[in-house]
This record gives structure tokens, sequence and C-alpha cells, in this order.
């Protein structure tokens, strides 16, 4: 590896409703990743759970049991844990958050970003799905400078579907953004890869993509978990399965990029303007 290189691991996994038995496939993936050299390990969103009840399997972050559990997971192997996403309790509505944590090496929450962009689609004489009514939205970006492992941009599944979002979070300095997916098949297999890498090449960043597999309640997961370089290359690709890959992340080799490709400064914020809205 490069002075600034790091290994990262994609966990694929094919949560279902049942919490333990799904925590426990998470730890032995865990091992298996640290095992093979992982500095940054990465679950998919809904990681310990997929279900028709998200609000009765809602937890504290931090505090809660996966959150604990977690926390012990990154003190035992000394690593960066990026736990997808979990239901997380909310004190105002009965709608739970749908959260990312980013967990350091001595076990702490480093990061929590609530899911922005619920999956709210209404098709004239076709499928209606308003997540809206079951998951409450966040209202904030949120990026964590690890330092160790580079600085991440946090989203989650249909997020990725907002390139402003990613763009605000590279000019913010992100390096790797991750987007922790349970995708469904129809969409997936036309637009999941060619998003992921139109992310990566506009904002010269790495584009990490945990995702699902496998039947779920209402919809078949499509997976196909993906690591992408800043060029647009799929470094690394899960098959149709539960397992771990791994990836190399060259932040030198991101600066080279950047060097060639001058999107984030050929902008013209004399014209147009890109920021987040104060809260």
């Amino acid at each position: 590896m490069t002075p600034w290189a790091s290994a990262l691991a994609v966990l694929q996994l094919d949560s279902q409703d049942d919490v333990q038995k799904n925590l426990d496939t998470v730890v032995s993936f865990i091992e298996e990743a640290a095992s093979r050299g992982a500095k940054l390990i990465t679950m998919p969103e809904s990681m310990n759970y997929v279900g028709l009840d998200n609000a009765g399997h809602a937890e504290e972050i931090p505090g809660g049991p996966t959150f604990q559990l977690m926390s012990e997971q990154a003190k035992k192997y000394g690593v960066w844990l990026h736990c997808g996403s979990i239901y997380e309790k909310n004190p105002n509505d009965p709608r739970p958050f749908n959260s990312t944590m980013v967990i350091d090496p001595q076990g702490n929450l480093a990061a929590k970003y609530h899911k922005i962009h619920p999956f709210d689609v209404v098709i004239p004489n076709g499928p209606v799905n308003r997540e809206s009514e079951r998951i409450c939205p966040g209202n904030e970006i949120v990026t964590v400078d690890t330092g160790e492992v580079g600085h991440l941009g946090l989203s989650i599944c249909y997020d990725m579907r907002f390139a402003e979002m990613y763009r605000i979070m590279a000019l913010e300095g992100a390096q790797i953004l991750l987007m922790p997916a349970d995708f469904t098949m129809p969409t997936g297999k036309d637009h999941w890869e060619t998003i992921l890498r139109t992310r990566a090449i506009e904002n010269g960043c790495y584009v990490i993509a945990p995702a699902q597999y496998g039947v779920k309640p209402k919809f078949q997961a499509y997976a196909n978990s993906l690591v992408v370089d800043p060029w647009g290359n799929v470094i690394a690709r899960a098959s149709n399965h539960p397992q771990v890959i791994t990836a190399e992340i060259d932040l030198d080799y991101l600066q080279q990029v950047r060097r060639q490709i001058f999107t984030l400064e050929n902008r013209r914020p004399d014209v147009y303007s890109l920021s987040r809205t104060k809260q």
C-alpha cells in the first residue's frame, strides 16, 4: 500500500426480521474483514432488521443494543465501523429515523446521520410507496474526518439520486462517499451502477456502496455491492450471495485524479450557488 492507503471491507448481507441472527452474521463478517486487514468496515442499509415493523425495532443511538455490540466489535479489532443503517428511536415523532452510525476504534460514536430523502414514489395507475409515512426524514448533511481512513460523507440508499448533496460533501472535504442501500431489483439493474460511478467521477471521490441481498418482505433486493474509485472504475464487486469483499482506498491516487479532472475547481459560484440550508 502507498503511505495514504488503507484497506476497506464491504459486508453484503441478507438481513431479515430476526435481529439476533442478523447481528450474528455481522459479527462473523466483521471478524473475517478484520482478519483480512480492513481498517474501515462498512455495512448496508437496515443491517440489523428488515421487516414490516420498523418502529417496533427502533433503538437508541448511542446506548441501544446494536450500538453497544458494534462498539465492542470496533474496540476488539481496532477498526472503524460504518454500520450501514438501523432504525433509531425518535423522541419527537412515532416514526423512527433511518440512521447511519460511524464508530471509531475506541468504540465511540464518531458520527450519526439521519436519511434525508425518504423513498416516496407515486406512479399514476401504478405502485405507491411513501417511506415518509414510516420513516422521519433527517435535515442535516453529515461528514466525518476520521484522519486514519479518510474523510467520510454519509448517506443512505435513495439519497444517491440527489447529486447536490454529494457535491456539498465533496466541497467540504469528503473523500469517500458512503451509500449503504437496500435497493430494488427493477431500478437496480438499470440505475445502481450508473449512479454510483457518476457520483464518484463528478466529485473525484471513492464511492462505497454496501448492499442488501435476498428476498425481502416487499421486494427482491438487487445486491451487487460495489467499490468505485475516483476515476469511476469498479475496483470491487460482490457476487450474488452474502459475503465480505475488500478493496484498497488510496488517497494519494484520489489526489492524482483530482489534479486531472477539475470539476471542483472549475465551478462557477459567481453564476450559481450550492450550500447547506441553515437549520
